[in-house]
């Protein structure tokens, strides 16, 4: 059993009277994550690395001498749905910020509902380019994340001729976008791509598709249980012994789901990893198993990002001294901290952090690099 078990995602009636009923005593943050859906393997690690970090605010006081509630949104639906419940919720005033992982499709039905309202925390690796009021970003950028990465695989694997498979929305699109001028720039090109709805399970077509491109390499931009039937399948026809993946998509939970030998040649870039030997990610991880117990969700990449984002907005309401998103947005530039992936800082309002590159090792990550 959980030392702290996470609660049950409320209907949106319940949720908007429990909210505006605590309103005055707590900071309320909307904790929207995917508890359903191709992304809801890693939903329960978000959930209580959340809760980690809400948890270790509190019993030093809280954010601005309040303390600090969760409120969780399932963010898997569609974009328009989640859209439209966390609106309902900040129109209510029965949260005071919205912190979270979600696909890009999600963050842009939200942004223009409620920036410069609240302040919102988006953590997710994404496509950049993000500037709205009020939103502060922690994920991975192209630029930083994947560009490095292709270029150590380019030198060290000789690397040339790039497959790109993706789910069929805006982070996907637009990164297989970058990552043909990347695969120019380390001295090769794409030779082909292919876009699955969201919960495609049937990758026959897609596996010809490679076989006939001669790739030597796959870049998966995949969601979830997406990119673990995708490697189950790419495994299936042999071609994990023929071509490398690489993965800015890919957390401990989908190691697991998937098995060993469907993540063989398997490389990723984050800014985080479970293995990440620094003194602040195995304090984190020590952390975590104490509070929850040996039993809990796989602490991952993609879920210890939770505990960024509820970590940078109570960085920035400790620095303004406030919830405002002018005084939030003022005091970013100044705004840094310490925590499992180092010392981060806001320039602009994405985090500047460290980015590895890692090779899947069973079901852990075999961090190689610092990018």
């Amino acid at each position: 059993m959980f030392a702290e078990s996470p609660q049950p995602v409320p209907g949106p009636r319940h949720a908007l009277v429990r909210g505006a009923a605590a309103a005055g005593e707590e900071l309320t943050v909307a904790l929207v994550i995917p508890l359903s859906g191709p992304a809801g393997v890693f939903g329960p690690s978000c959930e209580l690395s959340a809760r980690l970090a809400v948890g270790e605010l509190n019993e030093a006081g809280g954010v601005l001498g309040r303390r600090v509630r969760l409120l969780p949104v399932d963010g898997g639906r569609a974009p328009d749905q989640v859209a439209a419940e966390v609106a309902a919720l900040v129109d209510l005033g029965a949260v005071d910020a919205v912190v979270g992982w979600h696909i890009s499709a999600v963050r842009r039905a939200l942004v223009p509902r409620i920036a410069g309202r609240v302040p919102y925390v988006y953590t997710a690796q994404y496509e950049g380019g993000e500037r709205a009021p009020g939103v502060f970003v922690t994920g991975e950028t192209p630029a930083r994340q994947l560009l490095p990465a292709m270029r150590l695989l380019a030198d060290s694997h000789g690397v040339r001729r790039w497959f790109v498979v993706g789910n069929d929305y805006v982070w996907p699109r637009v990164t297989a976008r970058a990552a043909l001028r990347y695969a120019r720039a380390c001295g090769g090109r794409v030779c082909g791509q292919e876009f699955v709805a969201l919960g495609t399970e049937d990758y026959a077509g897609v596996m010809r598709a490679i076989d006939r491109s001669g790739a030597d390499v796959v870049l998966m931009l995949l969601i979830g249980a997406d990119a673990v039937h995708f490697s189950r399948a790419y495994a299936a026809c042999g071609l994990h012994q023929r071509a490398l993946r690489l993965s800015t998509h890919m957390d401990e939970n989908m190691l697991m789901a998937a098995g060993a030998e469907a993540m063989e040649n398997l490389w990723a870039a984050a800014g985080y990893f479970e293995t990440l030997a620094t003194a602040e990610s195995l304090a984190f991880s020590g952390r975590y198993a104490a509070r929850f117990g040996t039993q809990a969700p796989v602490l991952s990449s993609l879920g210890e990002s939770c505990y960024e984002g509820v970590r940078l907005l109570a960085a920035l309401a400790d620095r303004a001294r406030s919830l405002d998103v002018r005084a939030l947005m003022r005091a970013g530039r100044a705004v840094a901290y310490e925590g499992p992936r180092g010392a981060v800082s806001l320039h602009g309002n994405h985090v500047d952090q460290p980015i590895y590159l890692a090779r899947a090792d069973g079901p852990d990550f075999d961090i190689v690099a610092q990018l």
